[in-house]
């Protein structure tokens, strides 16, 4: 099947209700925005492509569809994107925090956790009976808000193709 990106009804599920205000920090220096078309697709690629552990030389094309089909955090510095998370949800029960990135200049400023504390507070992410995610070297900052490693690692299973991106 082959989906048209542009077409308006594939993300019907992500309208506006799911959007939020943006939010301010430091008197308008930095904000936080789900709006979509505010996200800078080709500096998270760069960043995702070049610097994440997790998706090296990942395809652009890949990182479009993944931020179609999510809930996206963009972190801004005035108009300049220096932050990312995104969250796949059924809004219901479930939801997985996973590309989550604050650019190497912006770091120690307090605006992963004001990052993560925005998007654990999001109002249609209220209720749900768990949330995951993994990290390789980020445990402290998630732990700070409660998350702990798994209770039973026994019970979980995946199907995880390691060097899918890899030249």
């Amino acid at each position: 099947m082959i989906y048209d990106l542009n077409n308006p009804r594939l993300n019907s599920n992500f309208s506006t209700e799911y959007q939020m205000k943006d939010i301010r920090l430091q008197g308008d220096e930095f904000h936080i925005s789900t709006d979509k078309s505010k996200l800078d697709i080709d500096a998270i690629h760069e960043f995702l492509s070049t610097q994440a552990y997790w998706c090296l030389n990942i395809p652009k094309n890949k990182v479009k569809i993944s931020i179609e089909n999510s809930l996206c955090f963009g972190l801004y510095n005035k108009d300049k994107q220096i932050g990312f998370a995104r969250i796949i949800t059924d809004f219901s029960t479930i939801a997985y925090l996973g590309d989550v990135y604050i650019l190497k200049e912006y770091r120690g400023k307090g605006l992963s956790k004001w990052l993560l504390e925005t998007i654990i507070n999001f109002p249609k992410l209220q209720g749900l009976r768990r949330w995951i995610l993994l990290t390789g070297d980020a445990h402290e900052l998630y732990r700070k808000y409660g998350w702990t490693d798994l209770a039973d690692s026994n019970n979980w299973m995946e199907l995880h193709n390691k060097n899918i991106y890899s030249k």
